[in-house]
């Protein structure tokens, strides 16, 4: 079940330390890209390259660094496997250097930091290339070539640079945060990271650090210049990213978002860091979609956009949360988010609240395109709450304990917020403190995160590692 428990929370830290404000999300549909031409040679057999990141799609090629111009292909990238892939001195169909994992990267539900370090000055083969994950050496590869001693290879030259494409391909889906390029020197992991006092690796302070010639450190802090050089060199350029990509969804504080990994759903596609939903017309019944964090206790609060709902007859999108172990074991089924067994409450359009399937309301406002519905999710008390465009339904109040609509007790405890599309096509955007829509107010939890259309009620917090590790 690809979904992270609270004894798992990746990369949750304490409230205290180098805490990243930012990142830059990519939607592979948008063709974005960020890219430099240094405009000179740096050293070219001795760098340090770190970034973090979180996918949000896996079994496609996608690139996260690469170097690229007529005759020459240097990168890391996943393949279609979802291996990860160095190539070093890539010249005329050959490989001068490669090391490619053995270990699938397919968690779209946490943040990753890989360091990939080069000195081909070194007199031992094998540490000429080394390639971390989250602070650990990788030494189990299905390829592995060593460069020869003194090679040159390509990324740092004068030529075209690219962070989450080969330039016109290969997109990343998904989130990159502190993306760093040292020249000049081969440096350990430890320069950008440290595990803290439960053995979780988390990020450092870089802004210290020596760039040397065509060194570079991209921290997304500037919404209207998200490829801001921190270290004051030249500024990437930006292709097919607008304010709306700077994202709080980071390596010190990962938000939830949908669930894309998890299975049967033939007709359903992610979008924008796996915030919105999309159902084709083919999905006349469709299961719900799922989100990434779980929670069995706690007070949790999140807004969905109703983006696009189909004009068919009986077209009634629902929202709300469910029993995550129940959820995983119907999906072989047609539900909606409310539907049989299913644990949960389920808000429709059409102004219905269900529960397993039984009516609990049927006269409540309903809602159409672009109305944003909150739901307040008292996980501890098993209480929900439900509100179109800030007004709760049913009088409901949520901060006061009133009128909410009990959610069903689990043998199992864990909750998750869900969407479905029931009888056409839709789309459902997300919010969890960290939207891909323009917000017009900006509103945040009681602990300052998240960025919200409407208050969040009094002692309900957004639904992130952080809140997660005090509240959860």
């Amino acid at each position: 079940m690809p979904l992270i428990l609270p004894g798992n929370v990746g990369s949750a830290t304490a409230a205290t330390g180098f805490n990243v404000a930012n990142s830059v999300r990519y939607n592979d549909g948008d063709s974005p890209k960020l890219n430099i031409n240094f405009g000179s040679d740096g050293t070219l057999n001795k760098w340090t390259f770190s970034m973090w990141f979180k996918r949000s799609t896996v079994g496609t090629a996608q690139r996260l660094f690469c170097v690229l111009d007529t005759g020459m292909d240097d990168y890391m990238k996943f393949d279609t496997a979802d291996q990860l892939e160095w190539t070093f001195d890539h010249e005329d169909g050959s490989n001068r250097g490669i090391l490619k994992t053995n270990r699938k990267f397919r968690d779209v539900s946490a943040w990753y930091h890989l360091v990939c370090r080069l000195d081909t000055t070194d007199g031992t083969a094998g540490d000429r290339m080394r390639m971390y994950i989250n602070g650990v050496e990788e030494t189990s590869f299905e390829t592995e070539t060593n460069p020869t001693e003194d090679e040159t290879g390509d990324i740092g030259r004068d030529n075209n640079h690219y962070i989450g494409t080969s330039g016109s391909s290969q997109y990343f889906d998904g989130y990159f945060a502190e993306v760093c390029m040292i020249n000049n020197q081969s440096l350990a992991p430890t320069s950008f990271g440290e595990f803290d006092d439960s053995g979780i690796w988390k990020p450092i302070d870089v802004s210290d650090l020596t760039p040397g010639t065509n060194g570079f450190y991209l921290d997304f802090e500037a919404s209207d210049n998200l490829g801001n050089d921190a270290f004051g060199g030249t500024d990437w350029g930006e292709t097919n990213l607008a304010a709306t990509d700077q994202s709080t969804d980071t390596c010190t504080n990962n938000f939830a978002t949908f669930n894309s990994a998890q299975p049967a759903l033939a007709n359903t596609s992610f979008s924008e860091g796996n915030l919105v939903a999309t159902t084709n017309s083919s999905a006349s019944t469709q299961v719900p979609f799922a989100t990434t964090i779980p929670v069995s206790t706690g007070k949790w609060y999140a807004e969905f956009k109703m983006i696009a709902r189909s004009t068919s007859s009986g077209s009634i999108p629902y929202i709300g949360v469910l029993g995550a172990a129940n959820f995983v074991s119907k999906l072989d089924n047609a539900y909606f988010v409310g539907g049989v067994n299913l644990d949960g409450v389920g808000y429709g359009a059409s102004g219905v609240v269900y529960s397993n399937s039984s009516e609990l309301d049927s006269s409540e406002a309903s809602f159409d395109d672009g109305d944003i519905i909150s739901v307040a999710a008292d996980i501890t008390n098993r209480k929900i709450y439900f509100a179109k465009n800030g007004t709760y339904i049913n009088s409901g109040n949520p901060a006061g304990a009133a009128n909410g609509y009990t959610i069903p007790t689990t043998s199992e405890s864990f909750y998750i917020f869900s969407a479905s599309i029931f009888g056409a096509s839709g789309s459902w955007g997300a919010n969890f403190g960290s939207p891909s829509f323009a917000i017009s107010s900006g509103n945040a939890d009681g602990d300052g995160y998240g960025n919200f259309e409407y208050a969040v009620p009094s002692g309900y917090f957004a639904l992130n590692t952080k809140n997660l590790a005090e509240y959860g």
